[in-house]
């Protein structure tokens, strides 16, 4: 690992990483930034090397972002890869939170009705045919699922629908969209459906099954806890 004053270099396996102090002024930064680099000379014919910058407790805008990057850049056989900050905007924060959040509902959607939520939805109710519920995140319903149900709508692939009573008219998770087949018009009790990576479609399993392929609905579970 090498130390600069304000800059420490550690290289990996996976290429290099710069750890960016941050109590100096972002002038400083850039100038031992370029003074580091300029010092590395590589032969022409090794690879591409990739570049992650850790910032700690500084916040940068886009614009210092893009000039960061092009510092790196211009030096031969540099790729940034990636730029990690532990500070972030209140309004990202705020952002976050929201779409993160367990939105609790208790009631029953109506056929024409429409229920729409920014993060996970936990639906202590029934939907019925005809009836739409809408979420980021995940979908939970603690009653008859009957209508249509569209997780991670903006693009959230690995959301998941659960239901106690699974006779949807149609699940939707991201872009990928699954019919209830007809076989099916009566219904599962306890189902989920997620989407299959290698297969590109939704499938349908038992609920028990998202404890071993969903571990990252623990943090769910502890959301819900926590109130």
């Amino acid at each position: 690992m090498a130390s600069n004053k304000w800059v420490t270099i550690k290289g990996t396996r996976d290429g290099l990483t710069l750890f960016m102090n941050d109590e100096c002024s972002w002038n400083e930064l850039l100038v031992e930034v370029e003074e580091i680099l300029s010092t590395k000379h590589l032969a022409t014919d090794e690879p591409l090397i990739t570049v992650r910058i850790e910032l700690g407790n500084r916040y940068i805008t886009n614009e210092q972002e893009q000039i960061l990057r092009e510092v790196i850049r211009k030096h031969n056989k540099l790729v940034v890869d990636k730029i990690t900050s532990n500070v972030i905007l209140k309004e990202e924060a705020l952002r976050w939170k929201e779409e993160t959040d367990v939105n609790l509902h208790n009631k029953v959607v109506r056929s024409g009705q429409v229920l729409e939520v920014n993060g996970d939805l936990l639906l202590i109710g029934d939907v019925n045919p005809g009836g739409k519920i809408v979420a980021t995140g995940n979908i939970f319903v603690l009653g008859n699922l009957r209508g249509i149900a569209h997780a991670g709508v903006k693009g959230k692939t690995d959301a998941v629908i659960a239901a106690a009573h699974m006779a949807p008219s149609q699940l939707r998770i991201a872009e990928v969209i699954s019919r209830s087949p007809d076989a099916d018009a009566g219904g599962a009790p306890m189902e989920c459906g997620f989407i299959d990576e290698k297969a590109g479609q939704i499938v349908m399993d038992r609920i028990s099954t998202l404890a071993r392929s969903r571990r990252d609905l623990n943090a769910f579970e502890r959301r819900v806890k926590n109130g």
